[in-house]
């Protein structure tokens, strides 16, 4: 937490602090300026102007003088503005206020008079003045009113009032709903703190990052209160929010006040709270009662809920007892001894009708090592391990490593606690639970954790070097669940360098060493398909999925058979059987397995929507996928999250989300090839989306740097290859293209995989239009088209055909590509593809033939010169297709190259065309053209205004 608290929720509230910077501003240029800031207790109102004054307005040449309301001198006539006005330089505010007598509209005009001299006295042009007023509602009536008067009447002065009040303390009092309500004033309304204002306010604190699944609980933990939230992050290190929310805490001046209130309660309504908080945040009246041991509820429900500590809730079939926060029902538990809490608990577990409830509570009541406890709670563990019900299982064995009084039983608990969190989709706690292994003597199962932790956060070299270390240390004949569980660790780590055969080997070993039905050997034989698909093995990888397939449908380690086959099924273009197949595996409640597993299938189910064109479900899958990973802070599956992100709003033409998308999904050159490959892949694609192909070629060149025995060649698992081979050729690169191509096609075709023998066929149709073979090209790109007759791909078909129409447009053959590139452009527009759609249409244009072919009509019309009247002044419409295509594009910015590579066409032959859009239109540069463009843009803009309806 930064060291100063003003300063800290300043950063939290930076629009607001922006907000009163421009009135700042504004106050500069003598135009008086009101902020009116309104919140409830603990909101941050004093810390938000302290971090303002002191960040942004601490000058010179600035006087601020500050009052404050206070309910016992609200009686006292001028109190606030005396306060205020004592504090005035060189007894500038030395004012004198009416005295007994006269009218009182003689006395509100002499008062409001003299704050305005006052006010004129301060505020110059060499000087600023900031009037803050804190507590308004508590203010005395006339010093409001004769502010009041002063404000409505203040001339040009360089002043800056800010008002702070809270609208629910204290009765308003008489004038200051006019006084909020002057108009021009700005409203600035504080509510609670986000979970981004809490990550905001930690900036710049030293130590470990706030997470945001850490500032997520804070919020929920204290409802978002500023003034709660400051002190917890001062007094407790960051990985106590990474913890389970029954055990966060609550500041100790905080439970000092609720102690304050607890004894200030009647012994029946403290001793019905005390119960409450051993219970929960929310617990059965009737139970609390009994445990509180109490007989006249009403009276005791009564004071509880008089001091703020307890609200009643009908809701439901049994009446319950809720804490306002759950902070406050920290509070009441803290203010607990051992000896009180460890009695409620054990009375608790004594008429608690669930046996998971008794057994929580006869856990948290025993403060020494208990080994039968202790077994209950691990076989209660692995039941819910069993069933997916991950978090649960993370609290027991934790809890069960705690009571157990053998080091080596710990350990193992521990390490299955990490386990569980993990499933969770918790990793900061399970990273937080690190600390707890670092007293244990390094071992192969605690290198395994940590080697597990470490893929998962995306470092490959760590997770290597410890996952062999606990290989090499593990004696798989006499500890063989741990040999199983490190082999499981070691798929994982081969699947994210997307190694096939080590994947294969590794799950091989896992199975054999592990009992069947167990995670390991399940995890081993769902990864083990995706593994045998990566060496090309697929008629092997789908039987390995038909085995697996016999687990019981609704066992949690289903959802990693669906997954791996989902993936596969989408690698080899069964892509609506592997759409059904990740969205099964998606959810993460109960009995539904591992959030970590789901957020591979988000993944991919986005990038399945993907290819069937279903784009607006991609995004939505994303959107909701991203909140998951940040919350959960696994690092392995944030680019492939971010790449269709990327890839469909660069599509879409929306460059500003696609450029966010990147900028979250970015992975350093040593991260998992499944880190590095969707950034790689998602850059180049966008690059590609904007014609720019060295920067295709760029994006691309840590991918052509990877081993190449490892899989990521196979067809159908990571499309890469076109985007490189095609940018080659777009950069006049063709006889590199041709050379790159080969082997991917012997590849493919031994594969007879069809979308990537589609893929590699445009980019061959481009070679061979390019060398002028345009039989050779015709043939390939309808061979290509041929290729995904069957399969619902709308996007790699309109690639297709763009591909086809571009490459004929170049070659000459206009009519055939105006047609082959409308029919892309439709495809493109049922999609969203708005950026291809221009595309299509510039090409369409650039062709010569008129949009009355590309409509379905079998005429077609050289352009010509396209000049009605000869001695008419020329204008963009008297330019040929190919002009009006190559003048657009110059027009808008870009260079002769960069209009080149967008029409497919040499530099010459742009400059050639420069030279006669010049002469035409008169004009000398770039910029007297784009002038013309900007005009006649204009000019449309303002015609299709005035045809609008009204």
């Amino acid at each position: 937490m930064p060291d100063n608290d003003a300063r800290g929720l300043h950063y939290a509230r930076t629009a607001q602090a922006q907000q009163l910077l421009g009135l700042l501003r504004s106050a500069r240029t003598a135009r008086p300026a009101l902020a009116v800031i309104s919140g409830g207790a603990g909101m941050g109102k004093t810390a938000l102007v302290e971090g303002f004054l002191e960040s942004d307005a601490g000058r010179e040449d600035t006087l601020i003088l500050r009052a404050a309301g206070a309910a016992w001198e609200q009686q006292l006539e001028f109190g606030v503005l005396e306060q205020l006005l004592a504090k005035c330089p060189d007894g500038a505010g030395n004012a004198g206020w009416p005295g007994p007598g006269g009218s009182p509209a003689d006395a509100l005009r002499a008062s409001g008079e003299t704050v305005l001299a006052v006010l004129d006295t301060l505020a110059g042009k060499d000087t600023t003045l900031i009037l803050w007023l804190d507590n308004v509602q508590l203010a005395d009536v006339h010093s409001l009113q004769a502010l009041l008067y002063a404000l409505r009447r203040v001339g040009p002065l360089a002043l800056l009032t800010i008002l702070c009040v809270d609208p629910g303390r204290g009765g308003p009092a008489a004038g200051l709903a006019d006084l909020l309500s002057i108009p021009g004033a700005a409203a600035i309304r504080l509510g609670p703190l986000t979970p981004d204002d809490v990550l905001a306010m930690w900036r710049g604190a030293p130590g470990p990052g706030l997470t945001a699944s850490g500032a997520r609980a804070l919020v929920d933990h204290t409802g978002g209160n500023p003034a709660l939230i400051g002190p917890l992050l001062e007094q407790f290190p960051v990985s106590v929010w990474s913890e389970g929310p029954d055990t966060l805490p609550a500041p100790a001046d905080y439970v000092a006040s609720i102690t304050a209130r607890l004894n200030g309660l009647p012994p029946d309504g403290a001793s019905l709270a005390e119960a409450a908080a051993v219970l929960g945040v929310r617990s059965p009246l009737a139970l609390a009662a009994e445990l509180a041991g109490i007989t006249d509820v009403v009276a005791a429900v009564d004071a509880a809920h008089a001091a703020g500590l307890l609200r009643v809730s009908t809701a439901g079939p049994e009446t319950r007892l809720e804490f306002p926060l759950p902070v406050l029902r920290s509070a009441v538990y803290q203010h607990l001894g051992p000896a009180r809490r460890a009695a409620l608990h054990t009375a608790a577990a004594a008429i608690l009708p669930a046996p998971a409830q008794r057994l929580n509570h006869r856990a948290a009541a025993a403060l020494l090592p208990d080994a039968a406890l202790a077994g209950e709670l691990e076989e209660t563990a692995e039941g819910f391990a069993s069933a997916g019900a991950w978090h649960r299982a993370a609290d027991a064995y934790a809890t069960a490593a705690r009571l157990n009084p053998w080091a080596p039983a710990r350990e193992v608990l521990l390490a299955k606690a990490v386990d569980a969190m993990v499933g969770a989709g918790e990793l900061p706690r399970a990273v937080a639970a690190l600390d707890a292994l670092e007293s244990f003597a390094p071992s192969p199962r605690t290198d395994a954790v940590r080697g597990y932790l470490a893929v998962l956060r995306g470092r490959p070299a760590q997770a290597d070097a410890l996952l062999q270390k606990a290989w090499t240390n593990v004696d798989p004949a006499t500890d063989a669940g741990t040999a199983a569980r490190i082999c499981q660790r070691q798929v994982l780590h081969a699947l994210a360098r997307f190694h096939g055969r080590d994947l294969v080997s590794w799950a091989e070993r896992a199975r054999r060493l592990a009992a069947p039905g167990s995670p390991p050997a399940v995890e081993a034989q769902a990864i083990e398909g995706l593994g045998l698909g990566a060496m090309g093995r697929y008629t092997e990888a789908v039987k390995s999925y038909e085995a697996a397939d016999r687990l019981p449908e609704q066992s949690a380690q289903h959802q990693r058979i669906d997954m791996g086959k989902g993936w596969l099924h989408l690698a080899m273009d069964r892509v609506e059987e592997a759409r059904a197949e990740l969205a099964g595996a998606v959810p993460t409640e109960f009995a539904h397995g591992s959030q970590r597993i789901s957020l591979w299938a988000h993944g991919w189910l986005a990038r399945t929507d993907f290819a069937l064109g279903a784009w607006d479900d991609a995004l939505t899958t994303v959107e909701h996928a991203v909140a998951m990973q940040e919350e959960s802070g696994v690092e392995l599956t944030r680019p492939l999250l971010h790449w269709s992100g990327a890839q469909i709003h660069a599509l879409r033409g929306n460059w500003d989300a696609a450029a966010h998308h990147l900028e979250r999904g970015a992975a350093a050159s040593d991260s998992y090839a499944t880190m590095l490959l969707p950034f790689c892949l998602a850059q180049a694609q966008v690059a590609e989306t904007r014609a720019d192909y060295d920067g295709v070629i760029r994006a691309l060149i840590p991918v052509l740097r990877m081993q190449r025995d490892n899989g990521i060649d196979e067809p159908g698992f990571w499309p890469w290859q076109d985007h490189y081979a095609n940018a080659l050729v777009m950069v006049g690169r063709v006889a590199e293209a041709d050379a790159f191509l080969v082997p991917h096609e012997h590849l493919a075709a031994r594969r007879r995989h069809r979308s990537t023998l589609a893929r590699l066929a445009y980019v061959r149709g481009r070679i061979q239009a390019a060398a002028g073979d345009l039989d050779a090209a015709r043939t390939s790109f309808q061979g290509g088209l041929a290729q995904l007759d069957s399969l619902p791909l709308p996007f790699a078909r309109a690639r297709v055909k763009f591909a086809y129409g571009q490459s004929f447009r170049r070659a000459g053959k206009r009519r055939e590509a105006a047609a082959i590139l409308a029919e892309a452009r439709e495809l493109f527009a049922v999609l969203g593809a708005r950026a291809y759609v221009e595309r299509c249409s510039r090409e369409i244009r650039a062709s010569g033939v008129s949009t009355a072919v590309t409509a379905g009509h079998t005429g077609t019309v050289d352009a010509g010169t396209g000049r009605a009247d000869p001695g008419a002044p020329a204008g963009p419409d008297d330019l040929t297709e190919q002009e009006k295509a190559v003048a657009a594009l110059v027009a808008s910015g870009l260079s002769n190259k960069e209009a080149a590579a967008e029409l497919y066409v040499s530099v010459k032959t742009v400059q050639y065309h420069l030279t006669r859009i010049y002469a035409k239109l008169r004009v000398t540069s770039r910029s007297g053209l784009a002038a013309i463009y900007v005009g006649k843009r204009s000019g449309a803009a303002e015609r299709t205004a005035q045809a609008r309806p009204q």
